[in-house]
């Protein structure tokens, strides 16, 4: 691990030494001479990596804190119905500097192809085109119609900054062309593939950011009817939604088959380890302690001052099925709805009985501060609580997966849902596998013993602007997503976007904000031990460690839902539009080309 963390921090310091971010690196050292051998694209791919790879914050700390599961203190701009393409500052030189960087290497590397092996060379070409897809993939979901770079960008290039945005169906194709190259070409180890720590690319990861990004554009061509740049239907030039599913279902059964990887029976050491565990993380980051690379996660949740109050909501612990298999009751105390549940549950929200060592050894029990969540309930999934509590900012040194193996299971179930394709075998392999691992007793929808969840129905379906026709198997899988993967990175916020649901987020309970905690009579009246401690709510004690203000229901104050008990209501209001499923191209960026266009909704905003 060390030399692993060596080596990457090694060619971080080569690479910043040629400066690579500067718009014409040509002239910085002559391609002729740098690109002349193995180690040359070893060494401008680690600097890819430097520059690329998902943080700890971008994993525990992304866009799934501002979901329809998640409350927050404040959200974001976006969300608050003021925010327009004047404000937008997402479209400048910098965003486009990684794909010219990513450009430069494709474009010269053929430099090196006699002096190196044949798939050597095709492993850092699929490299190097796996970096394109992801980049271009990541502005092509905020944007929608935007570029793909396939070349050094020159001055008289038609493809400058006075040139139209191109099509999402040709930037997907081209997307999918790389990604495809890159899952043949990639070795998954051998002739100097390093595959230490989860961090290089290898043909692993293309075949698992494959059966993610091939699910992802599917399905939102399949539930949305227009492309969300234009207003206007789907082209079809390209692939057609059915076809990018059976990518999506290729590619996950290519991984699963290969046997690579398996789960890890401690779900909740996947968050908070030094060290990712190697049988279920397919792409990670590292953290060290030794190395002094640290971050701030723990800190961010556990902050009364730092901290937007993430929070997890009654919606999300609602998802989490009984360990017998069959939906959980709503209306029931925090100090007991944890009993017999799913145990990611209690892996990832705070439950009583939950352990943490204090600085002395000493185990304790951790009890509720009602001064780091507006819901009542914690998040603990990213949450150092086994070993010394972090208190302090830049101390966290959990490493943090960014693709596991869990999801390659649940992406190859949804695509085969959605193509019709999925059967009792598929089921236990998959979503069954996950359930097992958590505890649960996995009934296949529509057996002997399957209970049907209503409330889970009505959440898909009801009162959305974009209701689907769905089946309990989909809806399962749905519900598996959010019990499996939510927080990790923007996996909940992708999949509202892609299965048209954005609204979600601003629906919430009743429109009114977030949904935490329930609070019996007898707990409004008379409080509830938890650790030691008596949580209590009230009309007249600020808010603080172990109590909430009951107010107005104005934006910012709480409420209870049946007015003197019931479930705490976190009050904010925040807005859905359908021309959000974009973001809008920056009047900075329009004043300079207004070829550009605006997206499709705002060009009144």
């Amino acid at each position: 691990m060390k030399k692993h963390v060596i080596l990457i921090a090694t060619a971080l310091l080569a690479v910043s030494c040629n400066d690579f971010l500067e718009k014409t690196p040509a002239n910085k050292f002559a391609a002729e001479t740098f690109f002349a051998s193995e180690g040359d694209l070893r060494l401008y791919a680690n600097g890819l990596i430097n520059t690329a790879l998902p943080a700890a914050t971008d994993m525990a700390l992304g866009e799934d804190l501002y979901s329809d599961l998640c409350g927050t203190k404040a959200s974001k701009e976006f969300y608050r119905g003021n925010y327009s393409a004047a404000k937008a500052d997402n479209w400048t030189t910098s965003t486009w500097s990684f794909p010219r960087r990513v450009a430069y290497m494709i474009e010269n590397m053929p430099r090196c192809k006699d002096a190196v092996p044949e798939k050597t060379y095709g492993h850092y070409e699929g490299v190097a085109r796996f970096w394109r897809a992801w980049i271009t993939m990541k502005r092509m979901k905020v944007f929608g119609d935007c570029y793909f770079i396939d070349r050094v960008i020159q001055p008289s290039d038609s493809l400058t900054l006075y040139g139209t945005r191109q099509d999402r169906e040709y930037i997907f194709h081209r997307i999918a062309e790389d990604l495809i190259f890159a899952c043949d070409h990639c070795l998954a180890s051998g002739d100097g593939v390093n595959t230490a720590g989860r961090v290089y690319v290898n043909q692993h990861v293309a075949l698992a950011y494959a059966s993610r990004i091939f699910l992802y554009e599917g399905t939102f061509r399949k539930y949305h009817k227009v492309n969300p740049s234009t207003g206007k239907a789907w082209n079809g030039e390209f692939e057609s939604p059915e076809q990018l599913l059976q990518l999506a279902e290729k590619y996950s059964k290519q991984l699963v088959d290969s046997k690579a990887f398996s789960l890890n029976s401690d779900y909740r050491s996947l968050f908070v380890s030094a060290v990712l565990p190697s049988d279920e993380v397919i792409w990670g980051h590292t953290y060290s302690t030794e190395l002094s690379t640290l971050h701030g996660v723990t800190y961010r949740y556990c902050s009364t001052t730092s901290s937007n109050l993430y929070s997890p909501t009654k919606e999300y612990v609602r998802m989490f099925l009984k360990t017998n298999g069959t939906p959980a009751e709503e209306a029931v105390s925090v100090t007991k709805e944890f009993e017999g549940r799913d145990k990611r549950l209690s892996a990832t929200v705070l439950a009583p009985g939950r352990k943490m060592s204090k600085a002395n050894g000493v185990q304790e029990e951790f009890a509720p501060n009602w001064t780091w969540t507006c819901s009542g309930y914690e998040w603990i999934k990213w949450v150092q609580l086994e070993e010394e509590p972090l208190s302090a900012d830049n101390k966290s040194y959990n490493s943090v997966p960014i693709i596991r193996y869990a999801e390659v299971l649940l992406n190859y179930a949804e695509a085969a849902a959605e193509l019709g394709h999925m059967d009792q075998a598929l089921w236990d392999k998959t979503v069954g596998a996950l359930r097992k691992r958590a505890g649960v007793t996995s009934i296949y929808p529509g057996s002997a013993g399957y209970v049907a969840d209503t409330w889970l129905r009505d959440y898909y379906t009801k009162d959305v602007l974009h209701p689907a026709t769905l089946t309990d198997v989909q809806l399962e899988i749905r519900r598996e997503r959010v019990t499996e993967l939510a927080l990790e990175g923007q996996s909940r916020y992708d999949d509202l976007m892609r299965w048209h649901l954005g609204d979600l987020i601003e629906r919430r309970y009743k429109h009114q904000g977030w949904r935490g905690i329930y609070i019996t009579q007898e707990e409004a009246a008379s409080g509830f031990e938890w650790a030691g401690k008596k949580y209590t709510v009230s009309k007249s004690k600020n808010t603080n460690e172990t109590n909430y203000k009951i107010s107005s229901g104005a934006d910012g104050t709480w409420t209870l839902s049946e007015g003197s008990y019931g479930y705490l209501i976190y009050h904010y209001k925040v807005v859905w539009d359908d021309m959000m499923y974009t973001h809008p191209i920056p009047i900075a960026a329009l004043n300079v080309n207004p070829n550009l266009g605006q997206n499709e909704g705002w060009q009144w905003n």
